[in-house]
């Protein structure tokens, strides 16, 4: 079984996967994938005609944000590419903060979302990209609204600071993979 676990940005998600690394579950971070995958030459050379110039995080942030139809374009390179590298990869567990919205959802049989109140991770943003509460609310409205993933996905852990994240887990992980009888043979 496949397992997604999304979230929107300021969420918790990486921290929730940290906390599955610990239980031995190694979770494909498409973040990362993306970054990596991004740096090849095949798709650096996509990216330079797409956007006219040296694709770096600065020239793709501004390109993204400017409208709509730039992210679309965006996406077109770098979602196939990660998609083909999480099969590849022989994972069973992705992380995606854009899980729907990217169509990755089609890749797994079951999808947890992270969730947390908007001020908490707008604060979050804030303090991990150093940016404005401005800059952090552009970044969750790129995203689908919380609420709208939460009614999509099959599982949610809340991530507010408050509930516990292990406790959650605890409980969840047994409904998500099953435990094979043992089997005793005479």
């Amino acid at each position: 079984m496949k397992i997604g676990i999304t979230g929107g940005i300021g969420s918790g998600k990486s921290y929730v996967c940290k906390r599955l690394a610990l239980r031995g579950i190694e979770v494909y971070d498409c973040d990362s994938a993306a970054k990596r995958l991004m740096r090849s030459d095949v798709i650096q050379q996509q990216l330079t005609a797409l956007i006219g110039c040296k694709p770096d995080k600065a020239a793709l942030t501004r390109f993204l944000l400017a409208s709509e139809a730039n992210a679309h374009a965006l996406d077109a390179i770098v979602h196939p590419a990660v998609f083909a590298d999480f099969k590849q990869s022989g994972m069973q567990w992705m992380e995606s903060a854009i899980m729907y919205e990217s169509g990755a959802d089609s890749l797994v049989d079951r999808v947890i979302v992270v969730t947390a109140p908007e001020e908490v991770r707008i604060s979050r943003i804030m303090r991990r990209d150093g940016i404005t509460c401005q800059q952090a609310l552009q970044w969750i409205e790129r995203q689908w609204p919380q609420e709208r993933v939460r009614q999509l996905a099959d599982h949610e852990i809340v991530n507010d600071g408050i509930e516990d994240i292990d406790i959650q887990l605890d409980a969840l992980l047994p409904l998500i993979i099953p435990i094979s009888p043992i089997i005793i043979s005479k």
